[in-house]
């Protein structure tokens, strides 16, 4: 298994993983054809199948649980679910 997939697979975690590094995520991201700018407000736009979903970046470098719950429901919008990646 990639480290990209492993990466996107721990948002579909039960319980929600609440440790996931947000570098290594939009790497992730971009692998799997997304589209990451990250703005002076320290948030990161990510554009996918023409959708923008938006994340906040913490000092602490990792996704809030609520965060992970947001950013799942985006992908599975534009499609980027376990089965599909």
């Amino acid at each position: 298994m990639s480290k990209h997939k492993a990466k996107i697979e721990k948002l579909y975690e039960h319980p929600l993983s609440g440790n996931i590094d947000t570098t290594k995520l939009i790497h992730a991201l971009e692998h799997y054809g997304a589209e990451v700018d990250i703005n002076k407000q320290h948030r990161a736009l990510v554009h996918l199948n023409g959708k923008e979903h938006s994340i906040t970046l913490s000092h602490r470098n990792e996704l809030s649980k609520d965060a992970v719950v947001k950013l799942r429901h985006f992908l599975e919008e534009v499609g980027l679910t376990q089965d599909k990646l």
